[in-house]
């Protein structure tokens, strides 16, 4: 009885590092529940950015190989929990937490700085009371030069 327990619990974990690395991210990654995460991509984001994210040039930016790119520039942390889709999601801080941190290495994981200090339901709290409206683009075309501005060796 003991023996088959520890080999359920064993097969369990197996399953969660299968779930975790098939979601693109792994469980250091500020990401508590991958599943939940993807999930919240799919009834939030994805209408928008695409399942690839790829976006619509015409209406949605695209993330896919660029949004941790962000975090490499002064402002880009916080543009990315303030822009509107993100800051007035219909999620709690720690599903949108978990969710910013999921789309980071999910879409962009080559991009991630060695050092990123993933985002938390405090920190995500704090940024969307200020979200950013109709000044987004602005914001996010300045922050667009900047990365521009890096060489692509820097990032």
């Amino acid at each position: 009885m003991i023996l088959r327990g520890a080999l359920a619990i064993a097969a369990l974990a197996g399953l969660a590092g299968a779930t975790f690395a098939a979601q693109g991210v792994s469980p250091d990654t500020g990401v508590s529940d991958p599943a939940l995460a993807r999930q919240n991509w799919i009834l939030k984001c994805q209408g928008c950015h695409r399942p690839d994210a790829t976006g619509t040039p015409e209406t949605t930016p695209a993330m896919a190989g660029i949004v941790a790119k962000f975090l490499h520039v002064s402002g880009g942390r916080e543009y990315l929990a303030r822009v509107p889709g993100v800051a007035t999601a219909p999620l709690d801080d720690t599903q949108l937490a978990d969710l910013l941190n999921w789309t980071l290495y999910r879409f962009d994981g080559a991009h991630v700085p060695a050092d990123f200090r993933p985002y938390s339901a405090e920190e995500i709290g704090r940024l969307r009371k200020a979200p950013l409206r109709t000044e987004a683009p602005a914001v996010r075309a300045a922050l667009a030069a900047r990365i521009n501005a890096l060489a692509e060796s820097d990032l």
